[in-house]
């Protein structure tokens, strides 16, 4: 007779959310020099063309659509927060739905109502409802952020780790023996309403990934986010498009998780380190317990630095409400049976959705623009050739539209507090700080502020070499105004000689003129170097003859 005994019953995700949020570069458009509309009206120019539509929302639309959820949402912020979110002043007169000031624009396609995935070979496929697919364009920062939610209701924690864990990666990072991509979901398949298939992954397709990075020394994306994308293209992609990006961060997207369980109290610490670090499932022993994915000493501090406990109680509106935050991820952990835990006007879950998604997209959305300020600073010293002086003037007008750039994200989007609420607050400082923005912020600033020092640095220097030679030319040159004046300008007495001997000689003294000007802005390096030798006293007479016949001998440096 066995003394085995079942392992006891896993929590169960009673209700499943998981945004994803991707931000990305913004190209310029190819054979335009650089410049090209504001994104969101290239989208909007395209007309059917594209899926994408601008998402007029509660605070730009109809009033009747406000919600108290909204509401909460907007007080939650400092004040220029608010405006950076939502604008300011009443819609324009004629343009419905246009806030005045408003530097975030949000469009949305509406083709996507589900995605069908299998997390692991051999497991059964699972549904999620998509909730939207969003892209978040930025006045005056060539950023894009792509934003999906999806849903789920009833699934297993191992089931819900694992989507956490495979869902969002743009392509796979690898393949195993057999040939399946690794840390990828096994399938993915985006749905329209009707059921039918709009794109599915090709993460096994080995050679063409390797290929691609290959000959482009870029990664390929996966074929289903390359369907979300469009018209938006790679920007080492064969496609056309109106707008291409560029990845700027990690290939695995950044993402919230909302999960709604019948049992919040029987996770164990193991549990709550793989959803926190967004590791995967572990198979479970007999005690329904698995084993922690690294060493425990590395994860002795995991409470103290990835966990807000604040409602992790058995009393209060939402009992049992745990939030895991390391930059990367986002994730709230609660009791299905709460009902503030799971209402969508004033609970946990309108939090999750408004306030706390809005502190997830601008920590990312700052992280981002500091990259992409140090990629540009990259590329405009990878294209100098300072022996080309076209090269250079690129070269000084990238710097000084970065630095003027810079100077207007300092002071439009960079932010150290976002709220004085206490959770939201605690919440933003551990985005920040696990993503590094004021560290990232001081590097790019000095590298900027040490750029444009160099090329205040050159102008000056270039203006001093000018003043330079225009002094040693006029130095020179009042040799023979003086003498001509105290000859009183009667050297050659041809003022009655007929017209064409008198042009003749103002021809024949200009070019003489102009070439012994030129000759003197030639040689006005060696002949400044003349004059400091001429005025230093402690010369002697032969150094200075030296110096003088060095303006035709010696060879500059």
């Amino acid at each position: 007779m066995s003394t085995e005994t079942a392992a006891p019953a896993r929590p169960q995700v009673e209700h499943f959310r998981q945004v994803l949020l991707w931000p990305l570069r913004l190209m310029p458009v190819r054979g335009s020099q650089g410049q090209h509309a504001k994104p969101w009206q290239v989208l909007a120019d395209m007309g059917d063309a594209s899926p994408w539509r601008e998402v007029v929302d509660e605070f730009t639309g109809d009033s009747s659509r406000f919600h108290e959820r909204h509401y909460n949402e907007f007080v939650t912020f400092l004040p220029y927060v608010q405006r950076f979110l939502y604008g300011e002043g009443l819609p324009k007169h004629g343009q419905p739905g246009k806030t005045q000031g408003s530097p975030m624009r949000v469009f949305r396609r509406h083709d996507i109502a589900a995605v069908r995935v299998v997390p692991r070979p051999g497991d059964a496929p699972i549904t999620l409802q998509t909730v939207h697919v969003d892209l978040y364009f930025f006045l005056d920062v060539d950023l894009v952020l792509l934003n999906v939610e999806v849903v789920g209701e009833k699934l297993g924690l191992e089931q819900a780790q694992e989507l956490m864990y495979r869902f969002g990666r743009a392509y796979p990072a690898g393949w195993d023996a057999t040939g399946q991509a690794l840390h990828c979901l096994a399938s993915a398949e985006w749905l329209d309403a009707q059921g039918q298939v709009l794109a599915a992954s090709d993460a096994n397709q080995r050679d063409a990934f390797m290929a691609h990075v290959s000959t482009r020394r870029a990664p390929r994306m996966s074929a289903h986010w390359d369907y979300v994308m469009q018209p938006l293209v790679g920007d080492h992609s064969d496609h056309e498009g109106p707008l291409r990006f560029r990845q700027i961060e990690y290939y695995r997207m950044p993402l919230m998780a909302y999960l709604a369980l019948d049992r919040p109290r029987a996770l164990t610490r193991s549990d709550f380190v793989r959803l926190g670090l967004v590791t995967g499932s572990s198979p479970v022993d007999l005690a329904g317990d698995c084993a922690l994915p690294y060493g425990e000493q590395h994860l002795s501090d995991f409470e103290h630095k990835y966990c807000y406990d604040r409602f992790w109680a058995d009393a209060g509106a939402a009992p049992n409400t745990r939030y895991l935050c390391n930059g990367h991820a986002m994730v709230v952990v609660g009791d299905a049976s709460s009902q503030f835990y799971g209402c969508r006007d004033r609970g946990v879950l309108a939090q999750f959705r408004h306030q706390h998604f809005l502190v997830f997209l601008i920590a990312h959305f700052q992280k981002a623009a500091l990259l992409m300020y140090s990629d540009r600073l990259a590329e405009a010293l990878k294209n100098l050739d300072i022996s080309d002086a076209a090269s250079i003037r690129q070269f000084k007008r990238a710097i000084r539209e970065g630095f003027g750039s810079f100077l207007r994200f300092t002071h439009r989007y960079w932010f150290h507090e976002l709220s004085e609420q206490a959770q939201v607050r605690a919440l933003s400082q551990m985005c920040s700080q696990h993503l590094g923005l004021d560290a990232l912020y001081a590097e790019v600033k000095e590298r900027i502020a040490e750029m444009n020092q160099y090329l205040e640095a050159d102008s000056l220097r270039r203006q001093a070499n000018t003043v330079v030679r225009l002094t040693v030319v006029t130095i020179f040159g009042l040799i023979g105004t003086v003498t001509t004046g105290f000859l009183g300008m009667n050297l050659l007495a041809e003022a009655d000689a007929p017209m064409g001997r008198r042009l003749g000689i103002f021809a024949i003294t200009f070019v003489l003129t102009t070439a012994l000007t030129v000759y003197t802005m030639v040689k006005s390096k060696r002949l400044s170097d003349f004059l400091d030798v001429l005025s230093d006293e402690r010369t002697t007479a032969w150094q200075k003859t030296k110096a003088l016949i060095g303006v035709w001998t010696r060879k500059d440096d």
